[in-house]
């Protein structure tokens, strides 16, 4: 297996440099044009026949076992090369091919995400331990794309930023509006929007740790008389809101349930309703979940190309009023959130073990990666119940004069 591994890796790195050293002690060295450099050793045989065989669950699950570290590197540098190669001629190995056709075939299986599932699924990552989040998120708990107006700010500042550009979106121009917040997550967004806006906000989750936070948070507040967070899923939602909004929830959907998820929306949203998807995407088009992260993160996630949302869309009845694209933004929100998870690793070890530290390093800077070299990207997807439920240009999402809230917004 090493001759079979030494042969993909001289196909596959044409950009940057790579050095292998083998559980014989010997060292390989595979270069191609100007790029990223990193190292690593591969500590056991078993490890070598698994990267043959599937790379794409394999390194990482080497990688939280122990049996290939970096070598002279960190793990972002030596994703950074796999990244900056991939899509050459290693993905066209027969045995890789046949691995991608697979999971192109069976991705609506991994993606049934029925009521009961879809709480598991929501358990697996959201119900870990609370303080593990609040050492690496910031101090709202955002844990979804930050809005990044010069690249520079903190992460504090780009999630209020991310919150204000939301409700702008939402047309929040008179107060008591009705709001549905689906996957509330920890209830930030939902308080600022009671808050700040005025709004009248039914936040729901299926995650019991986020639930007990948010409805905490809401009493420390005072907010509980306009915002009430309830464990319901999507599709039990049988009321009807001036306004909705998801955030980082519909990846966790399902191909199989947009029409479902946007059906509901249809039906949930006042004739003159707005509503705001955020969302992850990707777009290089139709994909399959990686391996590995449906597995340890995200069992039964998609992050879908719009190609595969807008159909869904369009047979719901709703209006499309505006897609906006953020590009770069998410790999600047998964740098600040590697750092400060760097930075406190030694308690969340202790917390957790070592094993948990290097699966979440694993996620964190190959999420980010994804977005700064690869295929994702986030999208934000406003949709109306009619045509003119927005303003006819634009410029009202940058004014800022006149909106409830945002001449002096408090935040969280």
């Amino acid at each position: 297996m090493q001759t079979a591994l030494n042969r993909i890796f001289r196909r596959f790195i044409g950009t940057g440099r790579l050095s292998v050293r083998w559980p014989d002690g010997h060292l390989s060295l595979y270069s191609g044009d100007d790029g990223p450099s990193a190292g690593i050793v591969i500590r056991t045989n078993s490890a070598v026949r698994a990267l043959v065989l599937n790379p794409g669950l394999a390194l990482g699950e080497a990688y939280m076992d122990g049996s290939i570290t970096p070598d002279g590197c960190g793990i972002y540098d030596v994703l950074d090369v796999m990244c900056a190669n991939i899509g050459r001629d290693f993905e066209r190995q027969p045995i890789l091919r046949f691995r991608t056709f697979l999971r192109q075939l069976k991705r609506r299986l991994d993606q049934y995400n029925p009521a009961v599932r879809a709480q598991k699924n929501v358990a697996h990552h959201y119900d870990l331990n609370g303080r593990l989040y609040s050492l690496f998120l910031d101090r709202d708990r955002q844990y979804s794309c930050a809005y990044f107006q010069r690249g520079d700010e903190t992460l504090e500042a780009a999630q209020l930023a991310k919150k204000r550009h939301i409700a702008a979106k939402l047309c929040l121009d008179r107060p008591d509006l009705r709001v549905l917040d689906i996957g509330c997550g920890w209830g930030g967004l939902a308080l600022t929007l009671a808050r700040d806006y005025g709004a009248c906000v039914t936040g729901i989750t299926l995650s019991r740790e986020q639930l007990n936070e948010a409805r905490d948070r809401a009493m420390a507040e005072g907010l509980e008389d306009r915002v009430n967070f309830e464990l319901m899923d999507y599709r039990a939602v049988n009321q009807q809101f001036d306004r909705i909004v998801s955030v980082g929830m519909f990846e966790h959907v399902g191909i199989g349930f947009y029409q479902t998820f946007l059906d509901m929306v249809a039906r949930s949203l006042t004739p003159d309703g707005v509503a705001l998807i955020h969302a992850i995407g990707r777009s290089d088009g139709p994909a399959a979940t990686n391996a590995w992260i449906d597995k340890y993160i995200f069992p039964g996630g998609y992050s879908p190309a719009l190609s595969e949302v807008l159909p869904a869309v369009e047979r719901s009845g709703l209006v499309a009023t505006d897609i906006e694209i953020l590009r770069l933004h998410y790999a600047q929100t998964l740098r600040h959130w590697r750092w400060r998870f760097t930075a406190n690793r030694d308690t969340i070890a202790s917390i957790y073990d070592e094993r948990f530290c290097r699966m979440f390093e694993f996620y964190l800077c190959g999420s980010e990666l994804a977005f700064r070299t690869g295929g994702h990207m986030v999208f934000q997807l406003q949709l109306g119940a009619r045509q003119e439920a927005v303003p006819l240009t634009r410029d009202y999402l940058y004014a800022g004069a006149g909106r409830i809230g945002v001449s002096s917004p408090v935040s969280s």
